[in-house]
């Protein structure tokens, strides 16, 4: 939660993933931060910017969460805190209903509070390609993937 968001950003790009769990020392959850947690920041000018009239409805709160947001250099300044999460017994179907209602990408999995994994879109399509051609194993690489999908619903 303490790292600079530069290291949590290169890291997104070198793994090629949208999303980072962040855990403390004990490796219990305390957040999550994503691609869209970068998407309204100061540096691109891509901060929200409410009209005067609104910031007297809204009250200071949501405007100092949304203005840290968008100036935050910590990890735990621009995370999402209250992530979605299931735990290591919940059922495919239900980790599925809670990415599709809460319009998430991406659940971590925890035993107890301790992260033990994460299940996001793509796990998902990893095991939609395994079902569908059982003979071969889908590469790694979401590209590979979506790919492998495109292939298939060509073929139909």
């Amino acid at each position: 939660a303490e790292a600079p968001i530069s290291l949590a950003i290169r890291l997104m790009l070198q793994k090629k993933i949208s999303g980072l769990p962040v855990v403390d020392a004990a490796g219990n959850l305390v957040g999550v931060v994503t691609e869209g947690d970068f998407l309204r920041r100061a540096e691109t000018g891509t901060q929200f910017a409410p009209p005067r009239w609104l910031e007297f409805l809204m009250g200071p709160g949501p405007l100092a969460r949304d203005y840290v947001k968008a100036h935050g250099r910590k990890v735990s300044e621009v995370m999402t805190r209250d992530a979605k999460t299931v735990d290591e017994d919940t059922q495919l179907n239900d980790v599925v209903a809670l990415m599709e209602r809460n319009h998430i990408k991406r659940v971590p999995v925890l035993r107890g509070k301790k992260l033990v994994g994460i299940v996001s879109r793509a796990n998902l399509l990893r095991a939609l390609v395994s079902y569908l051609h059982p003979a071969s194993a889908p590469a790694n690489g979401d590209a590979t993937i979506r790919e492998a999908i495109l292939r298939e619903l060509n073929n139909e």
